[in-house]
């Protein structure tokens, strides 16, 4: 489980693709506090620390999640959000984010608003009882709000401390995100579906 609060931004260094499956090692000022077994959020996907190599660690995407995040299309030298699982005597500072992503979005608009910036994303009408106005989201492992919510489009605003902490500064239009729904919202939305059987 994570808060979506990033605590450093890593960089791919090396790709393997073997058997479906595509390994990574990613070097980032986390590594020497890193420990084989570790969740780690990598631009809001859970992986799994699989070896840790100097200022490095590497972790493997198998093809579920290959399918489902932006994770098939890294290339070397990609900035890559990280944060490390939470630890639960501490404060929640972002909200509740399981490292789960369920899908994409894309990015279609991208506004400096005096010193911050405002993106706009568009995803799939399915997606669309998940999203409110004033809810959360996680975009790349990264707890935002949402506003001008409508039933395939919504809005979020990056203060200058996240924009300068997070790959968030490279997000251009045309780009595609991962994207996690707050978990609260997706239980409620099941729960209703099967009242509706």
């Amino acid at each position: 489980m994570f808060t979506g609060i990033i605590e450093a931004i890593g960089q791919v260094k090396e790709i393997e693709v073997k058997n479906g499956n595509t390994r990574f090692w990613v070097s980032s000022p986390l590594a020497p506090h890193l420990s084989v077994d570790q969740s780690l959020s990598h631009d809001g996907v859970c992986l799994t620390v699989e070896a840790i190599k100097d200022d490095m660690h590497q972790v493997t995407a198998i093809s579920e999640t290959l399918l489902k995040t932006t994770i098939s299309d890294w290339k070397t030298g990609r900035a890559i959000n990280l944060e490390r699982c939470m630890v639960l005597n501490g404060r929640l500072d972002g909200h509740l984010v399981q490292g789960h992503a369920d899908g994409t979005a894309i990015c279609t608009h991208r506004v400096e608003k005096n010193g911050s910036l405002e993106f706009s994303f568009e995803i799939t009408k399915a997606f669309a009882p998940l999203i409110i106005e004033k809810g959360s989201i996680c975009i790349n492992g990264i707890s935002l709000t949402l506003f001008n919510v409508t039933s395939t489009r919504f809005t979020v605003a990056i203060i200058p401390y996240t924009l300068q902490h997070t790959n968030m500064q490279e997000l251009a239009i045309g780009a595609q995100v991962n994207i996690e729904f707050d978990v609260i919202g997706k239980y409620i939305n099941r729960i209703a579906e099967l009242a509706k059987q």
